[in-house]
């Protein structure tokens, strides 16, 4: 039986992505280890078909964090016994290269995100020299990796010759159990409450949009958005939800009658996303709106499932939300299209890739 460890930089109970791969490999045989943070206001890890590992940080943010979680996760590594060793993004590139040479072992690049193109990093000069500088470092040294979306692949293609496999974020098939759609009339956003996701746009433009919005997710822009919902005088009608575990999602998307994947044009890594929740949409029988980008036209050309939007000002986004609201037939076709779309764009097709890919590294 091959092991392979795991490296992330995030809470282990909140991490979809993660948590799919990982009961995938373990089901086919594999042993896994997912390690990851213990935050402050971490809960107690979820029960899970593959072992995991936190470590407590003294450092909970910047420079101090990245360097103290790294050095914990070299020693920690380099006195574990795997097979493989599989770093996710950036932020856990250099200890899984530095002990991958020292022991020979397999090492992997998940790409989760174009990472050195967050508008979080590119919006600071200095931030983005160094990350930068470490993917064009590091990333060649990966010959063996996945990432999420189609043009991400061609990008690391065309920059360091990589040849990586596409594992898109796509959810488990589920059967789709009856919800309240019709009568709550909410509009659902869920996942990480960060910079660039529309937030500054999205709450203002709720003044003219007869529903409520709920936000499920905690992150970098969390404070500013306490404070546009008070400076519109919305408290009425967008509530803040916090964090909730992936299982608990789903009942909620049930509830909702339109889903808001809503990304900034700042940085290749929006321009060319696949997030997790426009495919949470869809599996929930869900119509959205998203951008108009390319990775999210392509879908929506084959499938029609969403109402694109082109950029982020208010009125493109409560335009889009009223047209669902009240538009029952195409509300209705875009739901019948995602019925249809999840029996394609799902788990149980997808990780078809993915045990293939470990297949071929071992």
């Amino acid at each position: 039986m091959k092991k392979i460890i795991f490296a992330v930089t995030n809470d282990l109970n909140h991490d979809q992505r993660m948590i799919r791969i990982c009961s995938t490999l373990a089901e086919a045989g594999y042993m896994v280890e997912l390690v990851g943070v213990k935050r402050p206001a971490s809960a107690p890890l979820a029960r899970r078909p593959y072992r995991q590992k936190r470590f407590p940080c003294f450092f909970n943010t910047g420079p101090g964090f990245y360097a103290e979680y790294n050095i914990r996760l070299f020693f920690y590594l380099l006195f574990q016994k795997a097979d493989a060793l599989c770093c996710i993004d950036l932020d856990t590139i250099l200890p899984v290269w530095l002990v991958s040479k020292l022991k020979n072992t397999k090492r992997v690049y998940d790409a989760h995100e174009y990472f050195s193109q967050q508008k979080e990093v590119i919006s600071r000069p200095g931030i983005h020299k160094v990350w930068k500088w470490i993917e064009k470092k590091f990333v060649p040294k990966f010959k063996n990796g996945y990432t999420v979306s189609q043009s991400i692949v061609a990008e690391f293609k065309s920059l360091y010759g990589v040849e990586y496999d596409l594992v898109r974020n796509v959810p488990i098939l589920k059967p789709l159990l009856p919800g309240n759609q019709q009568n709550n009339k909410i509009i659902l956003y869920q996942g990480a409450v960060n910079e660039a996701r529309g937030l500054e746009f999205l709450v203002p433009a709720m003044k003219n949009i007869d529903a409520r919005l709920e936000i499920y997710g905690d992150g970098n822009f969390m404070e500013q958005t306490k404070k546009l919902i008070v400076q519109n005088n919305l408290q009425d009608k967008v509530f803040l939800r916090g964090k909730v575990l992936p299982e608990e999602l789903d009942a909620i998307a049930r509830q909702a009658y339109i889903g808001l994947n809503l990304v900034e044009n700042n940085g290749l890594n929006q321009y060319y996303s696949l997030a997790n929740k426009f495919f949470d949409y869809i599996q929930n029988g869900l119509p959205q709106v998203t951008m108009n980008f390319p990775e999210y036209k392509k879908i929506n050309d084959e499938f029609e499932i969403a109402v694109l939007v082109d950029s982020l000002e208010e009125t493109n986004i409560s335009n889009a939300i009223n047209r669902l609201l009240t538009d029952k037939p195409l509300y209705e076709r875009l739901q019948q299209n995602c019925l249809r779309a999840k029996e394609i764009l799902n788990w149980q097709q997808e990780e078809k890739k993915l045990i293939r890919f470990y297949k071929e590294l071992s």
